[in-house]
């Protein structure tokens, strides 16, 4: 029970923070689990912390989302950028495509290539935010960027943020775009997974509660925190953050 305990934390960890961060949850999940040889991952468990960070996500904005009602345009945005990752990440959970690119070599390269389009990115002229310049194109724009999350290592957050830096928006309304195109994505993963768990025998118990809650407390806090940060500084963190994890990878691969 206690060992149970201990990994659901670190997966809870690892989802919370990394969910939100430009740093790609499901690579951290993948070397995590592998390095620590994780024996309470399942099917449940992978939908319970992505269940948590949709929960945080939502009650955190509950304020924004409550005004989408008041600001259909905004509402339609969001719904208009999240369908090409959804489409294709139907594709490719159903034909099982996503599976050959759950690898470390893969998470190595993209860790380090997305890391210095990220440094690029966050390095252009701010002049743009969403209340203004939030329009079809730009949607779409970073809507197809997103796509590109379903490689490991990628990271969702990290290419939107990146997309939307790229079209000069000024980084709080570059991270609160990310956040909000995050609900769909979430509910997503969420609802394929639940549909492959009917498919299978399902064992409620008492760590999926504790998979769920401690997911939400490290996916609210880390949200609360990355927007505060966003107000003062730069990317560049991240970016080194990445490029040193992609370099530890390479020595593990290629040495």
């Amino acid at each position: 029970m206690f060992q149970e305990f201990i990994e659901i934390l670190i997966l809870s960890a690892v989802q919370g923070i990394s969910e939100f961060l430009p740093i790609s949850s499901s690579a951290h999940l993948i070397i995590v689990s592998n390095l620590y040889n994780l024996k309470t991952g399942s099917l449940l468990i992978d939908i319970s912390l992505h269940l948590g960070s949709l929960l945080a996500i939502i009650f955190f904005f509950r304020k924004d989302l409550f005004d989408l009602k008041n600001n259909k345009n905004l509402l339609s945005l969001i719904i208009i950028g999240s369908i090409p990752l959804i489409i294709f990440g139907y594709i490719l959970h159903t034909t099982e495509i996503i599976h050959l690119l759950r690898n470390i070599k893969v998470i190595a390269w993209t860790t380090l290539f997305f890391g210095i389009i990220l440094y690029f990115a966050d390095r252009r002229k701010i002049d743009q935010s969403i209340s203004k310049n939030l329009n079809i194109k730009s949607i779409i724009f970073i809507g197809l960027f997103q796509i590109l999350a379903l490689i490991p290592g990628v990271s969702r957050a990290g290419i939107t943020m990146t997309a939307a830096r790229f079209l000069k928006f000024n980084r709080v309304d570059s991270g609160k775009i990310s956040f909000l195109l995050s609900i769909p994505a979430l509910a997503g993963a969420s609802f394929l997974g639940l549909k492959d768990a009917f498919n299978k025998p399902i064992d409620l118990n008492y760590i999926v509660a504790i998979a769920v809650i401690l997911s939400f407390l490290f996916s609210y806090t880390t949200v609360k925190f990355f927007l505060n940060y966003l107000n003062k500084f730069s990317l560049n963190i991240f970016v080194i953050y990445r490029i040193i994890i992609s370099l530890i990878l390479f020595l593990i691969i290629y040495f």
